[in-house]
Formats: structure tokens, sequence, C-alpha cells
């Protein structure tokens, strides 16, 4: 099966900082992939240059065809990448819904002119926009929330609203990153759950950067580990809980390359 996400040899150096080196990963169409390993080991990194906040040293990253350093990275959306961030990005002073809209401006083709007049198209896109917005909203199970204010929202109601942000853009790619850091065991759950049905239901496929080894465990297909920048083990869940460098990694922790990223400034 054709790779949808193909990376080869993709290093990302920062001064004299070696953030990524040479690491090769590939995702196939409706799996569900993991990126995981110790604080610092440059799992950020690459996520930040796989949807285009970050440009990489060297090497290349293929998407569904497209050499993706062939386009600018405002149109990384519209190419079929979505994503979540570690740090919530999203508009605090706004309603749920007006948030997950923000979404869907990829898919707009009106004109200002157009806007303006509210007629044909531009009323036929807010329509389209707005009955998509609400799929995902009972998709989510958020209705009760959809016009609340977000600053007023707890912290994993707030992680849910990103998620659907990001799946507002219809994306063919969703790059998650640490989705479930700071919520409790129910919250934790739901979003797996929410996981599985993305790609099961929406034909999503889902790249993700997470911790919290039990949701890895339990619905990843392959997992990939990285340490001190380098990719050193990738495999079945099961692969994964068998190897040794693994568990070094882990245990050994990485605290050079942690006090490297943080003197420079680099997020890792």
């Amino acid at each position: 099966m054709t790779a949808l996400l193909a990376i080869e040899n993709l290093s990302k150096r920062f001064g004299g900082l070696q953030a990524v080196a040479d690491v090769s990963l590939q995702v196939a169409p409706g799996e569900i992939c993991s990126v995981i390993g110790p604080n610092g080991a440059g799992k950020t990194t690459l996520f930040n240059m796989i949807s285009g906040v970050l440009r990489p040293s060297s090497g290349s990253i293929g998407f569904d065809g497209i050499d993706l350093a062939t386009i600018p990275p405002w149109r990384f959306a519209a190419a079929g990448i979505g994503r979540t961030f570690q740090n919530l990005a999203l508009f605090k002073h706004g309603t749920v819904v007006e948030n997950i809209l923000t979404g869907r401006h990829t898919h707009l083709r009106s004109t200002v002119l157009d806007a303006v007049l509210w007629f044909g198209r531009t009323r036929r896109e807010e329509i389209s926009a707005r009955q998509r917005v609400e799929h995902i909203i009972e998709f989510l199970e958020i209705e009760h929330i959809r016009d609340a204010v977000v600053g007023t929202l707890s912290y994993g109601q707030q992680k849910r609203v990103e998620l659907a942000r990001a799946l507002a853009c219809e994306p063919k790619l969703l790059l998650l990153d640490e989705m479930v850091s700071g919520m409790n065991q129910e919250e934790t759950e739901d979003i797996a759950r929410f996981v599985l049905d993305i790609r099961d239901e929406l034909g999503i496929t889902v790249l993700m950067i997470e911790h919290e080894m039990r949701i890895v465990m339990d619905i990843s297909d392959r997992v990939h580990v990285l340490n001190f920048g380098r990719k050193i083990a990738e495999g079945t869940p099961d692969d994964i809980r068998r190897d040794p460098a693994v568990a070094e990694a882990y245990l050994g922790g990485n605290r050079a390359a942690t006090t490297a990223r943080t003197t420079t400034g680099a997020d890792a």
C-alpha cells in the first residue's frame, strides 16, 4: 500500500543543536500511528516540520503524492493536513461554534464582495459550513456547550473544541500533539474512543504524539520511538513493549537533550 505520509532522512538543526536527526517513517492510509519518546526527544519538532511550522534542515516529507517542500505552509491545511497543538491555540473570547467555523476557511471560495452582498455562493458556503460544524459537534458530543464562550470551559472541553476545529478542515491526515495531557481518566478514555471513531467512521488517518502509554498501546497500529532526536525503534505496540532500547530510553531519561533545548529555546 502506498504511504499517505512518507518521511525520509528528516533533520532539523537550531544552530549547533540537532533537534531531529535522520528520521524516516511512513504512515499508511487508515492507520493510527504514535510517536513516543522521553521529553526533549524531538517529537514536537518533528510535528512542526510535518505541519509546516518549521522547515527541515535536510530530508524530505511526502504527503499524498505532494512534496511538502514545494508548497507554502499556509496551504498545508488545504492539502489535507489538520493538527491540534500541545498548547491550546483557540480564540478564548469566541464561542465553540465560532472557533470550529474557523477550521472551514480552506473550503471557502467567496470574495469580499460576495460576503458584503451575502448572495449566491457566499450564502451556500455559509450554510454548508454550519451544517458541517453541527455534524462535528454531534460527533464529539459537545452539543451542550456549542454556544459557550471557549474561555469559560474546562481544559478538557477546550481540548475537544480544538479537535473539532481540526476536523472541520476535513483532513486526510490528523496530527494530534498530546491530546490527553492534563485530562482525567474519563476524559482520556473519551478521546481514545473519538480517535478510533475518527479513523473508523470518518476515514481519517491519525498520527499522534502521546505520553499516555495505555492509550498508545490500546489504539495504535504502529509506534515510532524517538530519543535524542533519532528514531530508535518502530513496530506494533507488542513489539515496542518488548524492545529493551525503548525501556532504556524512558528509564534513562533525556536530561542532557532537554537541558540543551531549554538553553537554546528550541521546542522539541
